[in-house]
């Protein structure tokens, strides 16, 4: 789940390998959460911004991670709205930090 920055548009597919999902649970995602808004090409292919993978970061992060149902993540969003970006940027520095312990534990064994 890393920031590729010199990516403008990401594919449906290369969303959903970030999150190891489906690529169907992607497009319902997309139908549910309105702060989701890809771009579609005249063929309809989705094409995602950064900013969607940062709103599907909070998204996962609600439902898979803490365990919110669908309606309570909607709400949770709604209610809290710059607070989750903040949480998230921290939930992904977090995790660099604990892939890096678990690396340096891995070479110290």
């Amino acid at each position: 789940m890393e920031k590729n920055s010199d990516k403008l548009y990401y594919s449906i597919g290369e969303v959903a390998k970030m999150f190891k999902v489906n690529t169907s649970l992607i497009r319902f995602w997309e139908k549910e959460f309105d702060i989701i808004k890809p771009q579609k090409n005249k063929k309809g292919n989705r094409f995602f911004t950064q900013k969607d993978v940062d709103n599907f970061h909070i998204i996962y992060n609600l439902v898979k991670e803490q365990g919110y149902t669908l309606q309570g993540a909607k709400e949770k969003l709604s209610l809290s709205g710059n607070e989750s970006e903040k949480n998230i940027e921290i939930i992904k520095r977090l995790k660099k930090v604990r892939n890096f312990l678990v690396e340096l534990r891995e070479t110290l064994n």
